[in-house]
């Protein structure tokens, strides 16, 4: 799907969003009705409702925060001091309101619980962050972002480099396009342009900022798994080949994004993200199958301090050394829930 024009995407997506937010709001009662009525005769608990229930209230908040953006980009100056470091600072607010209120939806809706384990010493509030998580299942990436800026512990300024077709949605449009962050192509010609925006957004950072990135480079099926140890096989590396067959529950990571991360930033501690509830819940199917999901998500946070990562040489074995205890702890945590 090839993504329209800036100027399409502003003056025409990101408004006709808002129209039809207006329109779904003045016909609430009679959609509401609707889609209860329609549960009765599909499968689950109230599924449809649910599913309707949680789009309204998305995109309601996607009007809501289209109006903000565009209210904050006129007090700017009509986007002369968008760049302002008080100006970012409004932006990161309005990302940590929005995240909380569309996570807290989810949550609500799909009756989803969440146990976050935290180390017992947290990241130093002195340095950046690099953050290496765990993809799998819906709404990860959003789980982990509302983490770092809503968090009771460990609250950051998240970066991360995005597939460009993310575009399509009008808020994260706007939002993304005025913090530190990039988009990338998603097929063909992004993995040099990834390589270079990773760079480039860690080696700025400064203390108070997290980068955020996912090694596996997708969410985890049999079949991905089964085709990244066949490439390592066929590029030459049996050994981390070998490595990635021990490893039941993720891909093996992609280590050119991650080594570049920490080349930039040296000064950064490096945080592992776990997470165990919805690595069943990888494709839309599933997703519709598991309407209400009734998910308890366990979440696990790793600190290496900065001082204590491997020299260059030695990363990538590091990388996956860590990779595997993840998997383990994974391993673990279903074991105990069986």
């Amino acid at each position: 799907m090839k993504l329209p024009p800036y100027i399409v995407r502003r003056a025409l997506i990101a408004p006709l969003v808002v129209v039809l937010v207006v329109l779904a709001l003045g016909a609430l009662p009679l959609w509401l009705l609707i889609a209860a009525f329609l549960s009765r005769y599909v499968p689950g608990r109230w599924r449809i409702l649910r599913v309707a229930w949680f789009l309204f209230v998305y995109f309601t908040l996607e009007a809501l925060g289209l109006i903000v953006l565009f209210a904050i980009w006129i007090v700017s100056g009509f986007g002369w001091k968008i760049r302002s470091s008080s100006f970012q600072e409004a932006h990161y607010q309005f990302m940590s309101w929005w995240l909380r209120r569309v996570m807290g939806s989810a949550r609500r809706t799909f009756r989803i619980s969440t146990d976050i384990r935290l180390p017992e010493e947290p990241p130093s509030p002195d340095r950046p962050l690099l953050v290496l998580s765990r993809h799998a299942g819906p709404g990860d990436s959003f789980m982990l972002i509302d983490g770092l800026l809503n968090g009771d512990h460990v609250r950051r300024r998240p970066r991360i480099v995005l597939k460009d077709l993310l575009q399509w949605d009008p808020c994260v449009d706007v939002l993304i396009n005025r913090i530190p962050n990039r988009f990338v192509p998603a097929h063909g010609g992004g993995g040099q342009d990834a390589i270079d925006a990773i760079t480039h957004l860690t080696a700025t950072m400064h203390p108070g900022d997290a980068f955020v990135i996912f090694p596996e480079g997708g969410n985890f099926t049999p079949s991905r798994r089964s085709r990244a140890i066949e490439k390592l096989d066929e590029i030459g590396r049996p050994k981390l080949a070998d490595r990635a067959r021990t490893m039941e529950h993720l891909l093996p990571p992609k280590p050119a994004g991650t080594l570049a991360a920490i080349e930039a930033a040296p000064e950064a501690d490096v945080v592992f993200v776990g997470h165990v509830g919805l690595e069943e819940l990888s494709s839309v199917r599933d997703v519709w199958r598991g309407i209400p999901m009734d998910a308890a998500v366990v979440v696990r946070y790793w600190v290496t301090p900065a001082h204590e990562v491997p020299p260059p040489e030695d990363r990538e074995r590091w990388l996956y050394e860590r990779w595997q205890q993840l998997d383990e702890w994974i391993d673990g945590v279903l074991d105990e829930r069986e």
